[in-house]
């Protein structure tokens, strides 16, 4: 394990820490609003779980509005592939923490407009920091959609994120608050 990748583990295991310490449910149900969003018909996002930002509003607004909802399911290798859900909770199993789809993948890749993805922080630059298996990363780089991450308010830092050559930069970060563009013209500033 490199320095860099030292920091990160440390950095993930206080940021772990400090969530479970201040969670609070709350509602991200205003980025369905977002024009990423609601201008694309097919967007992906994911089923949360313990102290992440809840999604269950967010994947039924979608749901209702029509669009086509995707959701991760993990390979083996850790890389992800994305499948079509209903919304139906007898279509999802449960892989460890996390529940993930059944059913065939989606295979049109070029198609998905937008990504709503977890986070456990995410800097001024949109470099997010997440659980550390590297599969969005990996999904990430495939897609050329809109990405937005999901964080707490206070999990928002000024402070630039270590990152390695695998990380993919987001297009935004939304708190339940507000949705934060990153501008790809100003490195370093929203």
């Amino acid at each position: 394990m490199d320095s860099t990748s030292r920091t990160k583990h440390t950095l993930r295991a206080q940021l772990r820490r400090e969530r479970e310490l201040t969670f609070t449910p709350e509602s991200w149900l205003h980025i369905v609003q977002a024009r990423e969003i609601q201008s694309n018909q097919i967007v992906s996002s994911y089923v949360s779980y313990g102290f992440e930002p809840q999604t269950v509003d967010i994947n039924s607004a979608l749901i209702r509005e029509g669009k086509i909802l995707l959701l991760p399911r993990t390979l083996q290798d850790k890389d992800i592939e994305w499948v079509a859900w209903d919304g139906r909770e007898d279509s999802l199993v449960r892989k460890g923490k996390v529940l993930e789809p059944i059913g065939p993948t989606f295979a049109d890749l070029s198609s998905i407009g937008a990504v709503i993805v977890p986070a456990l922080n995410i800097d001024r630059e949109g470099n997010r920091m997440g659980q550390g298996g590297g599969s969005y990363d990996r999904a990430l780089a495939r897609l050329s959609a809109w990405k937005v991450g999901l964080v707490g308010a206070a999990e928002l830092t000024p402070e630039i994120l270590p990152i390695e050559s695998h990380d993919q930069k987001l297009d935004a970060a939304a708190t339940p608050e507000l949705l934060l563009r990153f501008s790809r013209d100003a490195p370093g500033h929203l």
